[in-house]
């Protein structure tokens, strides 16, 4: 499967760009904001374009051209205000899933937040805008004609993965290593049983490959 990343400068993204380019079934394009992040990752031998989330739907499109799946996982980053909260983590989101649909990029796998889908729950959460762009972009891709993935992790960790999960539509709070993540996202990529489907992800004692069968 050709895939396109967007926020393969992230942490979860550069787990993502590794485990993309050791597999056997993937071919990778990494998305990136800035020239020199793109040289950088071309000097690794990463095919690499450059296109902005608070661009055009048609740039954005640009860079998913050709590609049969996106993988969505960039973000604003924590010291950053709510406006760009917004810019990247919605309307970065959102015109990235138009672009997909633009282009005939069917499959569509977006990172998302524990929580994110239960609007009661960060009513009075200091990262409440966050949490309201994950809400409604999620939303914007379960309404469109892709075959989306949501997945909504719990606390990110940089210990190294267990390659253990645990997954359900609903967990509570907990957390999960960045690696498990990635690790999780490129296994969902052909399993059907997370087509057009969303779950929470924590750590767990359950093979990945076993727990998206399962769900």
């Amino acid at each position: 499967m050709k895939v396109l990343l967007i926020g393969a400068n992230g942490q979860i993204g550069k787990h993502l760009v590794r485990q993309l380019q050791e597999s056997e079934e993937h071919s990778l394009k990494a998305m990136v904001r800035r020239e020199e992040q793109a040289e950088a990752l071309k000097e690794s031998g990463v095919n690499a374009v450059v296109a902005n989330l608070e661009g055009s739907v048609e740039e954005i499109a640009g860079a998913v051209e050709g590609s049969d799946a996106v993988i969505f996982t960039a973000g604003s980053g924590g010291n950053t205000g709510a406006d760009k909260t917004i810019l990247v983590d919605l309307d970065g989101a959102i015109k990235s899933i138009e672009a997909a649909e633009k282009v005939g990029a069917e499959r569509f796998i977006i990172v998302s937040a524990i929580g994110a889908d239960k609007r009661d729950s960060w009513a009075d959460s200091p990262i409440k805008p966050y949490m309201a762009a994950k809400h409604y972009a999620d939303e914007a891709l379960v309404a469109s004609a892709l075959n989306y993935t949501i997945v909504r992790p719990g606390g990110l960790l940089n210990e190294p993965g267990t390659e253990k999960v645990s997954i359900a539509e609903s967990l509570p709070g907990g957390s999960v290593p960045r690696e498990d993540v990635a690790s999780t996202i490129v296994a969902a990529l052909n399993e059907e049983k997370t087509y057009r489907q969303s779950f929470d992800l924590l750590s767990g004692d359950t093979p990945i490959a076993d727990a998206l069968k399962n769900l």
